[in-house]
This record gives C-alpha cells, sequence and structure tokens, in this order.
C-alpha cells in the first residue's frame, strides 16, 4: 500500500494543476445542485418493528385522512391575575383564534375549542386549542407557520399570556457562531504546530473543500433521500475534524521529510505513502463505525451514519491528492521564515569549502547535543520511568469520572429540554401547571377490535380495565373509525414524558392490553411522540451490545493487519470502551445531574438523549483509533526499523506526540463549536464528543497506551506464525519505500531548502 500511495501522492505533486483543478469542479458541482435542488421533504422518523410504529401504520390504514403522524400544536391561554380564562371577554378571544387557526391554512386538518373539547383547567385559568396539521412538521409551509404565530400574538394583545408548544414550530437547528470559534481556534494551533501561515493554512483550506463537498451532496440529496437537517450538521462536525487531522499528518510528515534533505516530490511521495497509511486505515475504522450504525435498523439514524461516512471517505482522499498538489505549489514557504534563513545559511556556509563546511558539520554536531529533548520525548521517557503508577492513575481517573454513567436515564428531547426563554418552553410549563406533566405527552391508544364479535363493547370494556392503572391521570372517550372495529383513546398519565412513571406506564397498558386479548379480541397498541421515545431507547440499548461486536471487531482486524499485532488493537479497543464511558458519565453529570449546565448553556436538566451512547460509541471509536494508528503507526515503523520496542515508543511520541495534541486540540475546538446550538441533540453531541477525544486522545493514547507498551516491551509486536501467514502486508511502515529509485537523501530541486526547523529530527535505524 505505501508503494501504491507514493506513487500518487507524486502523480498528485506533478500534476498538481490538474488536480486542483478536478477539486475545485467537484466542489462547483456541488453547491450548483445544493443550490438547484428542490428543499428536502419530510423527514421520515419510522421505527421499524416497533409498537409504536405498528400503531401508527394501523391508524393510517384505519383512520384514512387523520394524519396521526402529523404536526401538532397547542396555543396555550392563561388568564391575567385574578381573572378566569371562562370570562366573557378572554372567552371571546379564546374563540377568535380557533377561527382565525381553522382559516389560517389550508395545510389544518382539525382545530379543537378548548370550551367543546375540555381542555380547561380546573381552577379555570388555563386552556388550550389542540390543532392538528395534514402534514409532518418539516412539510409545514412558513405561511402556515406565520398565521400561528400571528394569532398568538394577536391573542396576546388582549392581555392574556399566550405560548405555543407542540412541533409545528419545530425549525432547523442553528449552530451559532461557535463552529466559527472552534476553526479559528484550529487555525490558530496549527500556526503554532507548524511556525507557517502556509503550512497552517493547506490543512484549513482542504478541510473546508472536503466538508463542502460533502455537505452541499446532502443538500442536493436530500430531497431524494430524505435527509433531515441534522445529518448535514453532523456531516459537518465530523468532516472538519477528520480532514484537518488528516491534513496535518501528511502536511507534518512531509515537512519531515523535507528535514531529511529529500527532494520535494519525493517528500510528497514519502509523506502520502506513509503518513497517507495511516490516514487510509485511521479513515477505514471511522467509516466502519458510521456505516455500522444500521445494525440499529433505525432509517434516520442509518442515513446520518452513511452521509458521514461520505464525508469521511472525502477527507481520506483529499488528504491523498489534494494535499501533495497543494504542497507542490506551496514551496519553501511551507516551513517557517525562520526556517528558510536558517536553510539559506546553512547552504552558503557550505560553499565556503571543506574547512567551512568541517566546522558547519561540527557545528551541527553540537547543536542536538546541545538542544533540549522535546516535550513528547521527555514525557514518553519519564512513563517509561514508571508505568505502573501512570497506568494506575490513568484508569482510576477515568473510572471516577465514568460513575455518573451508572444513573444512565435515556429519552429523547421534547419541549421541556428547551431554553427557558422559548414559547415552546413556555407552553410546557403552562400546561405542566394548568393541567398536571402528563398533558405534555399524551399517549394515544390504538385499539384494534376487528376480531371481536362485539368491538363497541369490547373496547369499552378494555378502557374500563386501563383506566384502573397506576399512573393515569385521565383517558377520552374511544373515537371509531367509519367501520366501527377500531379506536383511538387517549391516555394522560400523571407524570412528565420522559419520566421513568411514564415509561412504566407504557409498558403497563401493553401487558394489561395483551392480558385482556383472549377474552376481548382487542389489540391494543400504544404510539404517540412519549412511547415512540421510549421504543427508540430499548431499540437502542438491544442494538447496543450487537453494534460494539461488529464495530469493535471488524476494527480489531483491521488494526492487525496494521500493526501485526494481537496486543496492540486489543489495548486500543479496551482503551475506547474506557474513554467512552468516561464520558458518558460526563454527560449525564452535566445534562442529567446540571453539573456546570450553566456553563455549557443547558437550562433543563433530564434524560440523556437515547442515541447518545451508541452514537459515541460509533463516532468516539472512529476517530480514537485516528490516534491510535498515527501515533502507533510510527512506534512500529521505528520498531520494524530495528529500534528496540521500549525505545520505539520513544522515538514514536518525538514524531508524533505534538502533531497528535495538535489534531486532538483541533478536534476538540470543532466539537466544541457545536456547544452552542440552539438543538439540544446537537448541543449534546458535541459536548460528548469533544470531551470523548480529550479523554482518549490525553489519557488514553497520551498516557495509557506508552504505559502498556513499555510493560509489554517486546510482547506488544507479538503475532503468532501461523496468523502473520494468513494476514496480508500492507507495508505502512513504508519499508519497501527504501528500495524505490530516488529513495535516497536527494537536494531540494526546486529551490526551495528541502532542511526545515522542525522540532523533531527523523532518526531511524
Amino acid at each position: 500500500m505505501a508503494t501504491f500511495l507514493s506513487r500518487l501522492g507524486r502523480l498528485a505533486f506533478r500534476r498538481r494543476g490538474i488536480v486542483v483543478l478536478l477539486w475545485v469542479a467537484l466542489l462547483a458541482i456541488a453547491g450548483a445542485g445544493a443550490a438547484t435542488a428542490p428543499p428536502a421533504a419530510a423527514t421520515s422518523f419510522s421505527i421499524p418493528g416497533t409498537e409504536a410504529q405498528k400503531a401508527f401504520d394501523l391508524l393510517d390504514q384505519r383512520f384514512p385522512g387523520a394524519n396521526a403522524d402529523g404536526a401538532t400544536a397547542r396555543v396555550v391561554f392563561d388568564a391575567p391575575k385574578g381573572e378566569k380564562i371562562t370570562d366573557p371577554a378572554n372567552k371571546a378571544e379564546v374563540e377568535d383564534a380557533v377561527t382565525a387557526l381553522k382559516s389560517g391554512s389550508d395545510q389544518v386538518s382539525r382545530v379543537i375549542d378548548p370550551f367543546s373539547g375540555k381542555a380547561v383547567s380546573k381552577d379555570g385559568e388555563t386552556a388550550y386549542i389542540s390543532v392538528n396539521y395534514k402534514v409532518s412538521s418539516m412539510e409545514l409551509s412558513d405561511d402556515t407557520r406565520d398565521a400561528l404565530e400571528k394569532t398568538g400574538e394577536q391573542a396576546r394583545d388582549s392581555g392574556m399570556t399566550v405560548e405555543i408548544g407542540g412541533d409545528a414550530l419545530s425549525t432547523i437547528p442553528t449552530t451559532g457562531a461557535g463552529e466559527v470559534i472552534g476553526v479559528v481556534v484550529a487555525a490558530v494551533v496549527l500556526v503554532v504546530t507548524f511556525g507557517s501561515l502556509v503550512a497552517a493554512g493547506l490543512p484549513l483550506l482542504t478541510a473546508l473543500i472536503g466538508v463542502g463537498i460533502g455537505v452541499s451532496t446532502i443538500t442536493a440529496l436530500a430531497s431524494v433521500m430524505d435527509l433531515g437537517s441534522t445529518t448535514s450538521i453532523l456531516a459537518m462536525m465530523i468532516g472538519l475534524a477528520v480532514g484537518i487531522d488528516y491534513a496535518l499528518f501528511v502536511v507534518s510528515r512531509y515537512r519531515a521529510e523535507l528535514h531529511e534533505g529529500r527532494a520535494r516530490e519525493e517528500a510528497a511521495g514519502r509523506a502520502v505513502g506513509t503518513a497517507g497509511s495511516a490516514v487510509v486505515f485511521a479513515g477505514l475504522t471511522v467509516i466502519i463505525a458510521l456505516v455500522g450504525l444500521a445494525v440499529v435498523n433505525i432509517p434516520m439514524l442509518t442515513k446520518m451514519g452513511v452521509a458521514a461516512a461520505g464525508t469521511v471517505a472525502i477527507a481520506v482522499l483529499v488528504a491523498l491528492t489534494l494535499i501533495p498538489a497543494l504542497l507542490g505549489f506551496a514551496g519553501s514557504r511551507i516551513v517557517g521564515r525562520k526556517a528558510r534563513k536558517q536553510a539559506r545559511e546553512a547552504d552558503a556556509q557550505g560553499a565556503q569549502g571543506a574547512q567551512g563546511a568541517q566546522a558547519t558539520g561540527a557545528g551541527k554536531k553540537a547543536g542536538p547535543s546541545a538542544a533540549r529533548e522535546p516535550a513528547g520525548t521527555r514525557w514518553a521517557r519519564f512513563v517509561q520511568r514508571r508505568p505502573v503508577a501512570v497506568l494506575l492513575a490513568g484508569v482510576v481517573g477515568l473510572g471516577v469520572i465514568a460513575l455518573p454513567a451508572t444513573s444512565l436515564e435515556l429519552g429523547l428531547p421534547d419541549d421541556g429540554s428547551k431554553p427557558t426563554n422559548t414559547t415552546q418552553r413556555k407552553a410546557y410549563d403552562l400546561l405542566s401547571d394548568g393541567f398536571g406533566p402528563g398533558f405534555n405527552g399524551p399517549l394515544m391508544t390504538a385499539m384494534d377490535a376487528k376480531g371481536s364479535d362485539d368491538p363497541k363493547a369490547a373496547v369499552d370494556h378494555t378502557v374500563r380495565e386501563l383506566s384502573r392503572l397506576d399512573g393515569i391521570a385521565g383517558v377520552s372517550k374511544p373515537q371509531f373509525n367509519k367501520a366501527g372495529d377500531t379506536a383511538m383513546v387517549t391516555v394522560v398519565p400523571d407524570s412528565h414524558p420522559s419520566s421513568t412513571q411514564t415509561q412504566d406506564l407504557v409498558h403497563d397498558i401493553r401487558e394489561t392490553g395483551a392480558e385482556l386479548n383472549p377474552k376481548t379480541g382487542v389489540d391494543v397498541l400504544v404510539t404517540g411522540s412519549t412511547a415512540m421515545n421510549i421504543d427508540v431507547s430499548q431499540k437502542l440499548n438491544d442494538a447496543l451490545l450487537p453494534y460494539l461486536a461488529l464495530v469493535v471487531g471488524l476494527a480489531f482486524l483491521l488494526l492487525m493487519v496494521v500493526f501485526r499485532s494481537v496486543l496492540v488493537p486489543l489495548k486500543a479497543a479496551l482503551g475506547f470502551l474506557l474513554s467512552v464511558v468516561a464520558a458518558l458519565g460526563a454527560v449525564v453529570a452535566v445534562f442529567q445531574w446540571g453539573w456546570l449546565g450553566g456553563l455549557f448553556g443547558v437550562e433543563q436538566t433530564g434524560p440523556v438523549m437515547s442515541m447518545m451512547p451508541i452514537f459515541m460509541v460509533g463516532v468516539v471509536f472512529g476517530l480514537a483509533m485516528d490516534y491510535e494508528v498515527f501515533l502507533v503507526t510510527r512506534m512500529r515503523e521505528a520498531y520494524a526499523h530495528g529500534e528496540s520496542a521500549r525505545e520505539a515508543v520513544v522515538t514514536g511520541f518525538r514524531h508524533g506526540a505534538r502533531v497528535v495534541t495538535a489534531a486532538a486540540v483541533i478536534m476538540i475546538a470543532v466539537f466544541s463549536g457545536f456547544i452552542g446550538s440552539s438543538d439540544s441533540m446537537v448541543k449534546m453531541i458535541g459536548f460528548g464528543l469533544a470531551v470523548a477525544v480529550f479523554f482518549d486522545a490525553f489519557v488514553v493514547r497520551m498516557a495509557l497506551v506508552p504505559a502498556v507498551l513499555n510493560l509489554l516491551d517486546r510482547r506488544a509486536w507479538w503475532l503468532p506464525r501461523w496468523l502473520a501467514r494468513v494476514l496480508p502486508t500492507v507495508d505502512v511502515e513504508g519499508e519497501k519505500l527504501r528500495d524505490e529509485p530516488g529513495a535516497a537523501a536527494l537536494p531540494d530541486q526546486g529551490g526551495a531548502s528541502g532542511r526545515s526547523a522542525e522540532a523533531e529530527p527523523a532518526t531511524r535505524r
């Protein structure tokens, strides 16, 4: 592989004009497609195999035109202090609002008057209008939303408090300026790392090009493939992070090859052949983790994973082709001004003759011995002296942070998790105060009595039995379809939608319905947003272990091929599990318990998003393996070239610690930028990924990895002979590149010195 990638890198370097034009053309085509594509249609949130989905399908079939899964809104009215909602003036305002809502849009299917629909609180101070729409929230037109909001504004003129809840006002989440700040931080880190604006700008430029192509393609296909807005945000989040990191590693290796005195084209080929090989395998681990989300069998999650994986694949291709092409244009500016000046002075001294050359050589020899060792080398030697202490400190520290994960509660966000200044949250609170928390998440119960001799009597008997269950605040009268064989019954819990009590009630209704079925012939199916959330959480929990086995198993095999070792991939997987559990503990502490919630903009604590554990496993595993591959391949390369196992660890840190640290800081900055999102799901994902990368990069990879490798010594690279014969040899270390023509160190032919002032000179044996 190294040979092929090296030739690809040299080809891109030589044909740099064509390569750059091709990528610019791809960006233009994707951008044109996104600009001309029709807007995305409704985002389908079907959950195949769940009872909630079966109930939705049944209601659509038996109640045609009822739009069971259409958008809903609740316009909540609260009378001024000392007044009742039933006072003539207030009642007239509410009825005017009902009339305005009915005529406000042709997308409205039903508007229920609170006075005839018994939607007035017992104290007479609060009432709500229920509005049902023919289409889902993402299909609602701007005119329909405007009519809904205008009705609320006009009603407020009467002096009443009027707020609007429900998913009808759901909009595409915004991320604010946070992601821009993340990119700025990345730019600063790159400048500090490279000491050159050109070298720092290349990773940013190429990452933006890759993300631009990926996100534009997603936007262009959104309508055809039913992709939600969160899909493009996730693709941008991951694409920026890995795009910058992959380019960073290739550029860094290129500068190291120049420092050894190679010509620029040869340096580009070797950078792509070695660091590019690591990029390929790191990208494959991320792609496996993201595409593997398909095993959960939730279409929305599958689409998000595949779309993000496509962006990662683009980032890999950019690093292998566009980066070496741009390196060809960069010339000597790829290194800092100070390094170029030193190189010119060295060349001038070398031209003074043999005596001057000898003096210069002596000076060069004195430099490294007098220079202080790089921080990565000093840290590696520190861990080498105290591997057990470092290992225990890292494991115990992450274990303590992971403790809150034992109290993990899962759910999906509702209006109760929105910021307190939004009308949705205010409506949620008004309903909770006036009617009880369960009114914010009523359960829709579909009763299929087609197999019963007397459907009406069977349904009435079932409703009476269900009414006796604990945790129910109220049960509506059955609404039958035209055929009279199916009924809809609304059950209002006495607990808020995301509570464990409501979850227990859903299970009790289903169990009671199953027990009554042999006598009544009625199939009881519970659905609605609350029941759907519960089913999603259960489905995700059930899929977590199979998903872990699939992703970790495939990545273990992949890393075994890369490192030619059994213990190194095993250590990598165990370290990942430790970091991801610690990250979940941090998420629970902040978003569920509220610790430091104000610092991260968490205005309402509650259950952790049900997708979070499996999503973090998928994304974080792929990203964690990035650092494992980039750091340990340099160790493997040093070991394969003759260094001892313990010294190879130091060499790997000398070459890779600074770059891996910069990559981790960049990725943390990019993910942290999404914490400012208005969408609670995006906020939680950004925080979870940022802390997971922090734990994995700085604790697991930078501390636990060298500690374990030093304890294992040569055993770390053990591979059974029979397995060595079976596994393919991919030559990530670039051993075959030594045999290629031009492998010897050559002077730079491009007019720019090949020597740079890299802090870590490359040494091989």
